[in-house]
């Protein structure tokens, strides 16, 4: 286990102690002195970080449930992608907002990344809502926006998170119209750039909602998979059946069912596979406070 993961443990168990830490949100060093989010991280040989946001429950509470169910949905994807053909380029977007698709994208990287044989690069796609480096304690000054605007080479735009082999590439300066940027033929080359520049890496993409913006159905069309997420109680099967439509043309690996409570996983929700056309899902309100957290269930298409 390398030092950056004793101390994530560490703090995970701080926590469960109910000790926490005195400067919440923020990246402490072993000593406890606080690090600016805009200060660079000192090499991973010289210090180790413990991240405090409960968002990143992979890395801060690695022993927990919901923990868990993030390292069956990885396991699932690792064999989905990892066969004849590495499928290294994978998209994570739901149908509305809301529904927990970064912090999904996020945990799945995290847990990725403490594997030995895995190296992710976490994109951040969001350009409209950014937030990845939120959960970092970061404040970024270039990003992926950048690369594509300004020529920015991808290398100067990418940080070492200190989480395993996790690399963050952050969404970058405010754009106009994500849309056009990213139905342009440098976001086929850059996403080009990404996948053989790293070709035995994992690069997780962040988007929007697929039925709010036009950008994340031409990205669908330049990635190898889609991750679909749907939030318990949020979107209708209406609204499920829409975005699925609209992503009928790329590969949808198949859907998160997140925030599930253990009443609907045993009863009231039997969720199709994605291509069963068939297939129905059964609407419904939230049962009572019985929640889990994510209970990741991915069902292959």
């Amino acid at each position: 286990m390398s030092r950056i993961e004793e101390a994530l443990e560490k703090a995970a168990q701080l926590r469960n102690n109910k000790r926490g830490f005195d400067v919440p949100g923020k990246i402490l060093t072993p000593a406890h002195s606080v690090v600016s989010p805009a200060t660079q991280y000192p090499p991973l040989s010289e210090a180790a970080f413990a991240l405090t946001s409960p968002m990143l429950v992979t890395a801060t509470a690695p022993h927990s449930p919901i923990a868990e169910e993030y390292r069956k949905l990885k396991s699932v994807l690792v064999s989905m992608t990892r066969q004849d053909t590495f499928r290294n380029t994978l998209l994570v977007t739901s149908s509305l907002s809301g529904e927990g698709k970064s912090v999904t994208a996020l945990n799945l990287a995290i847990s990725m990344a403490q594997e030995f044989d895995h190296t992710v690069l976490l994109v951040d796609a969001d350009l409209r809502k950014p937030s990845l480096h939120g959960y970092f304690g970061l404040d970024p000054k270039i990003g992926l926006s950048d690369c594509l605007q300004d020529g920015v080479d991808l290398s100067d735009a990418l940080i070492k998170t200190g989480i395993g082999k996790l690399t963050l590439l952050p969404s970058g300066k405010p754009v106009r119209n994500p849309a056009e940027l990213f139905s342009s033929q440098r976001m086929t080359e850059l996403i080009q750039e990404m996948k053989y520049r790293y070709p035995d890496r994992y690069i997780i993409i962040d988007t929007p909602p697929v039925l709010l913006f036009a950008e994340t159905l031409s990205l669908s069309y330049l990635v190898d998979g889609v991750v679909f997420l749907v939030r318990e109680g949020m979107a209708s099967v209406q609204n499920i059946n829409d975005a699925l439509a609209t992503l009928k043309g790329s590969l949808v690996l198949g859907i998160v069912y997140n925030d599930v409570s253990e009443e609907s996983i045993d009863s009231r929700y039997r969720y199709y596979n994605y291509g069963d056309r068939a297939g129905t899902a059964h609407d419904g309100n939230s049962g009572p406070a019985d929640k889990k957290g994510l209970l990741g269930r991915l069902f292959k298409r």
